[in-house]
């Protein structure tokens, strides 16, 4: 299927070949500190919660946090027009160092507490789930068009990466080191992030743009008008919003539940579960670092949502750890071919002008992740995960293969703008 997807294409560009670009070079390394110090952020802080209050209502209620900033996504992207995204990115960046700064201050001081938590998450979660918008965008303006998948590749290295030793290390770095000095390394990564981060080229958007001064609400309604009107994006944008609400809770947030209740195991069984899809999905995205220039992005991430959906249906029939960790890995690099594939897509589609804010209008397509976990909660009780899982992957094969059929003429036909090389 893959070589039906690269046949006739042009030589394959090298892997390494977006670090000829200056900026990339120091932008993958800054997007490296800050990917590696969210996730060890979500874990420690995690695991800080669950054992100071007992509570899972309040570990999920951390964890929601997380999502807060995503309605503010495309507001971040048309910051980035206004201001330049570089320079946006480096005030996000500065500003998780001093909030990871307060937090080493309030345990070395003893009087760090979960309120302390809460507020710092939920000032944490408005501004990072905007981190991966903007990288993108910078991305986009100073990458070749025809490498822009092939680095948009590479840099969801830096995520896949993170999760892999966010996984395998858990808690233990606070067990081992002790509060203080694990959000000491936190701190110091955000801090190289953002030093990284200010050696990165790219236009002030404004500017090049020559745009006029309208004000920020004109700028999103353009974002979302334009959306609208490129079938190819808004395709895609459906498509996001679909695989949030019905795969990414089966395979993400829930596998804590498929751990303990299914598996039998701990929480170092949960790491390896966790730790293998990450490890599929870093091979995925390996793969399309090497190969990114000679697929078709938008047949590449019709096929592999529809083979995520499959492996997700097999992985809840599994009932031993170790059957589980080899499904679920092959299921991280289906989830991955699919989902950077539209990243590099909605990139190339997408005009240079309005690039930040089609990123941020994508990020609004995680709210799917809160709508189908709460409705899987009661399903799982009553029915039972793996019924769950085949109610969610029906619908979620069923509405890709309509969305499939009906905008084919932009995402199937070869000579389609979406399939461009």
């Amino acid at each position: 299927m893959v070589s039906r997807l690269v046949a006739g294409a042009a030589p394959r560009a090298s892997a390494l070949a977006p670090f000829r670009v200056r900026s990339f070079r120091y932008q993958w390394p800054a997007d490296l500190a800050t990917s590696w110090a969210l996730e060890m952020e979500t874990i420690i802080l995690g695991w800080y919660i669950l054992v100071e209050t007992g509570s899972v209502l309040l570990l999920t209620l951390y964890a929601s946090l997380r999502f807060v900033g995503t309605l503010l996504s495309p507001l971040f992207g048309v910051a980035g027009h206004r201001i330049g995204n570089k320079e946006l990115l480096c005030l996000m960046r500065i500003t998780y160092a001093v909030l990871a700064a307060t937090m080493m201050v309030l345990a070395f001081s003893g009087a760090l507490t979960p309120v302390h938590v809460f507020i710092l998450a939920g000032l944490m979660g408005s501004v990072s789930p905007s981190d991966l918008v903007m990288r993108y965008a910078v991305i986009g303006e100073t990458i070749p068009a025809h490498e822009l998948l092939g680095a948009t590749s590479v840099s969801r290295t830096t995520q896949d990466s993170a999760r892999i030793a966010g996984a395998l290390t858990g808690a233990g770095i606070v067990a081992a080191l002790g509060m203080t000095p694990a959000y000491a390394v936190i701190a110091g990564l955000y801090a190289l992030s953002f030093a990284l981060t200010l050696r990165v080229g790219g236009p002030r958007r404004a500017e090049a743009a020559g745009a006029e001064d309208v004000s920020s609400w004109r700028d999103l309604k353009e974002g979302v008008a334009y959306v609208w009107h490129m079938p190819q994006l808004l395709a895609a944008m459906w498509l996001a919003f679909l695989v949030n609400l019905t795969a990414f809770p089966l395979v993400n947030s829930l596998l804590p539940y498929v751990a303990k209740e299914i598996y039998r195991t701990d929480q170092t069984g949960l790491g390896y579960v966790v730790a293998s899809f990450a490890f599929g999905a870093l091979a995925g995205s390996l793969f399309l670092s090497r190969w990114g220039s000679a697929i078709r992005p938008a047949r590449m991430m019709l096929i592999f949502t529809v083979i995520w959906y499959t492996l997700i249906l097999l992985f809840a029939q599994m009932e031993t750890l170790v059957a589980g960790m080899l499904v679920i890995m092959t299921t991280g690099c289906a989830q991955s071919l699919s989902m950077i594939s539209m990243s590099g897509m909605l990139l190339r589609n997408s005009d240079d002008r309005l690039r930040g804010r089609v990123m941020g209008i994508r990020m609004l397509a995680v709210y799917g992740m809160p709508v189908g976990l709460i409705t899987a909660g009661p399903l799982i009780d009553r029915y039972g995960y793996p019924l769950t899982a085949m109610l969610y992957c029906s619908i979620g094969l069923a509405l890709t293969f309509y969305i499939a059929f009906r905008w084919r003429e932009h995402l199937w036909h070869a000579d389609a703008p979406a399939n461009r090389r």
